[in-house]
């Protein structure tokens, strides 16, 4: 890893953390608010692939662990662990890996834009819904129950798959404003 890829690193941990300052929404049915970071962690996927996005991704749980309040409304230290959001927030550095690593394996320079801003929305919905919900939803479930866990969570689909659109949008724009920054490692 070299200067670059740490710089970009942790350029996308602050695009997480200042989507952190937007205000969580809650929605009553479960205890995890809706919060902009989740599409940081999609960005960071699309954008800087699964290394340097796992990364980006790790700096701002790092910043968490030693107590910055870096998450939505202004959380952050152990505790965090322990709530009831611990699952989808230990869930975002598999989300931004997968992310990332099915970005690197779909999107192609030579494809049409239409195909890659496809294959980058494929591989947000898989990572930043599928493999985030899978790790949200397996921890909250501990703390209130499948039904209610899985149930409750399908509330956030809609706006996740936004989320995900805005990330391919993002990522399909890198790639033509920015060549060499999907040249990923």
């Amino acid at each position: 890893m070299n200067t670059r890829d740490l710089v970009l690193s942790a350029l996308f941990a602050a695009i997480i953390v200042a989507l952190g300052l937007l205000p969580p929404i809650p929605i009553g049915i479960i205890p995890v608010p809706i919060t902009a970071q989740s599409l940081g962690v999609m960005l960071t996927g699309v954008v800087l692939g699964a290394k340097r996005g796992t990364i980006a991704v790790l700096i701002v749980v790092a910043l968490v662990i030693i107590g910055l309040p870096v998450l939505s409304g202004g959380r952050g230290g152990l505790a965090v662990f322990a709530g009831p959001t611990a699952g989808f927030f230990v869930g975002w550095i598999f989300a931004a890996f997968a992310t990332g690593y099915l970005s690197e394996r779909l999107v192609k320079p030579e494809q049409s834009g239409l195909n890659q801003g496809i294959s980058f929305f494929v591989a947000a919905v898989t990572g930043g819904v599928v493999v985030l919900y899978a790790f949200g939803i397996a921890w909250l479930a501990i703390n209130i129950g499948f039904n209610k866990a899985f149930f409750g969570s399908l509330a956030f689909v809609p706006g996740d798959l936004i989320k995900a659109f805005v990330a391919a949008l993002a990522g399909r724009a890198v790639m033509v404003g920015y060549p060499l920054l999907p040249q990923r490692s």
